[in-house]
């Protein structure tokens, strides 16, 4: 082997290297609760770095649901026990709505009050379904046995 063929080797396994640590430390980031909004038993979490697979977020509100009831008050069930609690990129901060389609939050009083509708994540609670997961465009449950399902609709 010669001499450029072993600094090739050692610079592309440098760079293996660095890529590895930058992606393992973007998967490894805090989730970041931005804000939290709510009108009656809708809540509206406005978040950065959710995790990035659906096991992920659903294993995150399993960890993380009993410091939201403590540090924020929610979920906040309706007398009838329905709640929802939807998870909302902050993406680039607040802005006016001008835009079409803007997410709103009537309990700011400023005009730069709304962010895009970017949203990654929803639990819900209902006397019919239960403790329900949306993420990836899939319906999830927790099964009998503690394990995620997908809730398959026919």
């Amino acid at each position: 082997m010669t001499v450029i063929n072993k600094k090739r080797n050692a610079f592309l396994l440098l760079v293996v290297g660095v890529l590895a640590v930058y992606i393992a430390w973007w998967f490894s980031r805090p989730v970041k609760i931005v804000a939290v909004h709510e009108d009656g038993h809708f809540s509206s979490v406005l978040v950065k770095n959710f995790p990035f697979t659906t096991r992920g977020k659903i294993e995150w509100w399993l960890q993380h649901k009993d410091m939201l009831k403590e540090r924020y008050g929610i979920p906040k069930p309706a007398s009838y026990g329905n709640f929802s609690v939807n998870f909302w990129l902050f993406g680039d901060g607040y802005k006016e709505e001008g835009k079409y389609d803007r997410l709103c939050f009537d309990d700011m009083k400023t005009r730069v009050n709304c962010i895009e509708k970017d949203i990654v994540f929803s639990v819900s609670k209902s006397k019919n379904l239960g403790v329900v997961f949306f993420a990836d465009g899939g319906i999830y449950r927790i099964d009998k046995n503690g394990k995620i399902a997908k809730v398959n609709i026919d």
